[in-house]
């Protein structure tokens, strides 16, 4: 069975209440720091294909700057319309100082 995480950042890269976006996959992740933690979500809000890592993060959620949908970093489920459907979350773990993402 082969590891199926994928290193995308230095613990560094992303402060605290920071949202950054990496690629992996062919996919472009949002991955945020909230109280210690990372997660990951894909950056691709399910409204109208905003960049949600160029959101505003307030707490555990990001915001879409296109028309202000707003998600949970923590779950990827909706939080506030516009957006109806959830976008992905990722399984995040941190190994010395890097961040990895499960990709699947």
């Amino acid at each position: 069975m082969t590891d199926s995480f994928v290193t995308l950042a230095r613990t560094e890269q992303i402060p605290e209440g920071a949202i950054r976006v990496f690629r992996a996959g062919g996919r472009r992740i949002a991955v945020s720091r909230v109280d210690g933690r990372f997660y990951a979500i894909d950056d691709i809000c399910t409204h109208d294909g905003g960049p949600l890592g160029e959101g505003t993060l307030m707490g555990d959620e990001v915001e879409c700057p296109r028309h202000g949908a707003r998600f949970n970093v923590k779950t990827g489920a909706v939080v506030s319309m516009p957006a109806v459907v959830s976008v992905k979350a990722y399984v995040v773990r941190v190994l010395g100082d890097d961040v990895q993402v499960e990709i699947k």
